[in-house]
């Protein structure tokens, strides 16, 4: 997303201002002592320019500050709205990723199967598909009426995600097809930020792999390591005969730049025939939600829990 550079206040009305007082002092030095009038009138008349010359300058450098302020303002207003809409942007990404994109997901594996077991298959993705749809049409409803509310409105807020909101998005890729395990060690106190990047890391890790793969077996890890949260989600690869539905393309670079914003990296490789997805979050806890068993977990959550995932 382009950036304009932030406004920087450059003047040389004192360099002005100052190079004229020093040419005054020049004519002033060229008048000679011997005409004691001559001098008088020469110091008021260079008094009055002096006074003239820095009554400009204050005068002239209160604008520009005046106008540097409006500049700034205007810029702030734009940062703000580019951030704005780039929120928009990922929540409709969200929107078409993993709901339009698992009903295009179970329609597809759908029709790869015959016979009785087929047709089980496809009671279950018309099922799938429509509860999904519904989901998908309320909340794309919700966010256009956020669009046409009056600028004074804010959109209205959720609870953010936390590690405990982990095993709801793994089991929630089941309707994918996608099988995945979940663990998640012992991390301590976690910011509530970098658990928010977590959840959103893990879901679109989920959700790359269930268009690139189908149906295919994946693990989710979080792990703490040198003052970082690590999250690695890895899947075996596209089954046989699956065919790829790729997305806009936009997934993994709107999760790059969520991962920069909280000063992470985020790493995509092949695992052999597999796809792996890997963020290092820094983290010392500071902020961390209370209310939660270390990492964030609730104390009857099973540390390895059957799921599903998605690319």
């Amino acid at each position: 997303m382009e950036t304009t550079a932030r406004p920087v206040l450059r003047s040389r009305v004192w360099l002005t201002a100052a190079c004229a007082l020093a040419a005054v002092g020049a004519v002033l030095a060229t008048v000679g002592v011997e005409r004691p009038v001559a001098v008088v009138a020469s110091v008021l008349v260079a008094g009055v320019v002096a006074f003239a010359v820095l009554i400009w300058a204050l005068v002239r450098s209160g604008q520009q500050r005046r106008a540097h302020e409006e500049d700034l303002t205007a810029w702030a207003a734009e940062q703000a709205a580019q951030a704005e809409r780039l929120r928009i942007a990922r929540d409709l990404h969200d929107l078409a990723s993993h709901g339009l994109g698992l009903i295009t997901v179970r329609a597809a594996a759908a029709q790869t199967l015959d016979g009785a077991a087929g047709d089980a298959e496809r009671a279950r993705a018309l099922a799938d598909i429509e509860r999904t749809g519904r989901a998908a049409t309320t909340e794309l409803r919700r966010m256009l009426s956020v669009l046409r509310s009056p600028g004074t409105e804010v959109a209205p807020l959720g609870p953010a995600e936390t590690l405990a909101d982990l095993a709801g998005i793994v089991e929630a890729g089941r309707v994918g097809g996608v099988t995945a395990t979940l663990h998640v060690e012992d991390l301590g106190e976690v910011s509530a930020g970098v658990q928010l990047t977590v959840c959103a890391m893990v879901r679109e890790a989920l959700a790359n792999t269930a268009r690139h793969a189908g149906p295919a077996r994946a693990r989710v890890a979080v792990r703490r390591a040198d003052g970082a949260v690590t999250v690695v989600v890895e899947d075996d690869g596209p089954v046989p005969g699956w065919q790829p539905h790729p997305g806009a393309g936009q997934g993994l670079t709107g999760l790059g730049e969520r991962v920069a914003a909280v000063g992470g990296s985020l790493r995509t490789e092949a695992a052999g025939p597999g796809f792996r997805v890997t963020a290092r979050l820094p983290d010392t806890g500071s902020d961390a939600v209370p209310g939660r068993t270390p990492g964030g977990l609730s104390k009857d959550l099973p540390r390895d829990l059957p799921g599903t995932v998605q690319r």
